[in-house]
C-alpha cells in the first residue's frame, strides 16, 4: 500500500548512515544515493520543525559489548577504524537533531529512542538507512510493536544483498507499515505544510 498520510508529529529516523557503513557497497541503491535522498528528507523535516533522529551503531574496540549468542554465520572480531561510527557529514551538525547510539540491530533495543519520540508527541516515524534487512527492518518491527505508524522510504535504504532488500520491501514492510519513495513522502510533507 502506498503512503497515505503523515501524522502531525512524524519523525524521520535515519539508521546507520555513518562513515564506516556508507563505505560498503549498497545494492540495489548506492550508499551515495541513499544518503542524498535521506538528506533531502532531513532538510524537509527540519524545515517543518519535525524531529530528525540520527541513529548510529558502534562497538567497543575490544568487543566487550558485542551481541552475544551463537549463530550459523560467524561474526569475526574487528578492529574498527577511527571515525567509522561518525554520522555522515552531510547529515551531522544540526543542533536540534537527536542522536541515538545503538549496539544492536534495532534502534529501540537498549536505547532511549522511544523516550525521545514519546516526549515529543511523535506518533509516526519515517525510516531510511542501511541495511534494509538488518537495522532498518529490526527498527521497523520494534516501532510497529511500540505502536507507532511506520512509513518506509524504500529508495532511501539499501543493503549489501539486493535480494534481502527486495524481501524486506515486498514481504515484510507491508506488514509493518506503509511504503513509498522519497518523492512520495516529500509530496505529503509539502501538502501537509500547505494545509
Amino acid at each position: 500500500m502506498p503512503v497515505t498520510t503523515l501524522d502531525p508529529r512524524t519523525a524521520l529516523v535515519v539508521i546507520d548512515l555513518q562513515k564506516g557503513v556508507l563505505a560498503a557497497p549498497g545494492r540495489p541503491y548506492s550508499a551515495a544515493d541513499v544518503l542524498a535522498r535521506t538528506v533531502r528528507l532531513a532538510e524537509a523535516f527540519r524545515a517543518r520543525d519535525l524531529p530528525v533522529v540520527l541513529v548510529r551503531v558502534t562497538a567497543a574496540a575490544e568487543g566487550s559489548d558485542a551481541v552475544p549468542g551463537r549463530t550459523d554465520l560467524s561474526r569475526p572480531g574487528r578492529a574498527w577504524p577511527d571515525g567509522w561510527d561518525e554520522i555522515a557529514d552531510d547529515l551531522a551538525g544540526h543542533p536540534r537533531d537527536i542522536v541515538v547510539t545503538k549496539r544492536n540491530w534495532s534502534a529501540f533495543y537498549g536505547t532511549d529512542l522511544d523516550l525521545h519520540l514519546r516526549r515529543r508527541g511523535v506518533t509516526q516515524i519515517v525510516l531510511t538507512g542501511v541495511a534494509t534487512s538488518i537495522g532498518v527492518e529490526s527498527t521497523a518491527r520494534a516501532a510497529h510493536e511500540h505502536g507507532y505508524h511506520v512509513t518506509l522510504a524504500t529508495d532511501a535504504m539499501t543493503d549489501l544483498d539486493p535480494e534481502a532488500h527486495r524481501h524486506s520491501v515486498e514481504k515484510i514492510f507491508p506488514r509493518l507499515g506503509e511504503t513509498g519513495t522519497t518523492a512520495d513522502i516529500l509530496d505529503l510533507l509539502a501538502a501537509f505544510a500547505a494545509s
